[in-house]
C-alpha cells in the first residue's frame, strides 16, 4: 500500500472515529435541542442543531424519499472519492482526500441514523453567529484547503523526474 493510501486512509478512520465520539457525545449528555448554549470561548458555543440539508442547511429534506436521495449522493461522491484516494502517489493528496471521506461518512452515518446532520460548534464574534457545524464539516473544509494548496504548490508524484520513482 502507497504512503498516500495509508495517510488518506489513517485520516479518514481518526475523522470518522472523533466525529462520531463527539456527536455521540453531545446528542447522548451534553446538551438537548432548544437548551441555551454552552460557552466553549468568546467565539465558539457549543449548542445542538439538525441540518436536514446540505452545507450551511441548503435544500433541506424532510422527507424519506429526499434524506435518502442525500444520502445516496453523499455515498456516490464517497465512492469517487474513495477511487481518487487509492490512485493518488502524493501523500498530500491522500490526506486531503482521508479528511474529506471521513467527515462525509461522518455526517452520512447522521443522516442514516437521524434523518439530519448533528452540528453543535456554534461559531460567532461581534454579536454574529456564522453557522453551526461540527468535525465532520470542519475536516472537510481541511481536507478540500489541503487539496487546494497541493494543486497550487505540491510536486505530485507524477510530476517528479523518472529517476525518483521507485
Amino acid at each position: 500500500m502507497t504512503q498516500a493510501r495509508v495517510l488518506g486512509c489513517a485520516a479518514l478512520v481518526a475523522v470518522f472515529a472523533v466525529d462520531q465520539a463527539t456527536k455521540f457525545a453531545v446528542v447522548h449528555g451534553f446538551v438537548a435541542q432548544g437548551q441555551p448554549p454552552l460557552f466553549l470561548t468568546p467565539f465558539l458555543d457549543l449548542t445542538l442543531e439538525w441540518n436536514r440539508g446540505i452545507s450551511f442547511s441548503l435544500l433541506p429534506q424532510d422527507t424519506s424519499k429526499g434524506i435518502w436521495l442525500l444520502l445516496g449522493f453523499t455515498l456516490a461522491a464517497t465512492a469517487l472519492l474513495g477511487v481518487w484516494l487509492w490512485r493518488t502517489r502524493a501523500p498530500l493528496v491522500g490526506l486531503g482526500l482521508g479528511a474529506i471521506i471521513g467527515g462525509a461518512l461522518g455526517n452520512a452515518c447522521d443522516r442514516w441514523a437521524y434523518g439530519a446532520v448533528v452540528d453543535f460548534l456554534d461559531l460567532h464574534a461581534f454579536d454574529r453567529h456564522f453557522f453551526v457545524f461540527n468535525v465532520a464539516d470542519a475536516a472537510i473544509n481541511v481536507g478540500v484547503a489541503v487539496l487546494i494548496l497541493d494543486g497550487i504548490f505540491g510536486r505530485t508524484w507524477e510530476s517528479r523526474p523518472a529517476e525518483t520513482k521507485n
